[in-house]
């Protein structure tokens, strides 16, 4: 293999790499709605009135898990 083609077969390999990497994020975010239970409007009033909405809870309440998804 030349130079060129060395160079053109490394970028056809990371544009299929990037677009398997799409696919599959695609994929994963269709799965975990998938499996989001769905919920009627009677429901959804119970749960807000059992544990309120999260502006009504203080910031410290809240655990940031970003590192924790990310990895």
């Amino acid at each position: 293999m030349t130079g060129d083609t060395t160079m053109e077969a490394q970028m056809l390999r990371d544009i299929i790499k990037q677009s398997v990497r799409e696919v599959l994020r695609e994929e994963r975010l269709s799965l975990f709605l998938a499996l989001i239970p769905l919920v009627s409007d009677k429901e959804l009033h119970e749960i807000e009135a059992k544990f309120a909405t999260p502006s009504q809870y203080a910031p410290e309440e809240f655990i940031d898990m970003t590192d924790w998804i990310k990895s």
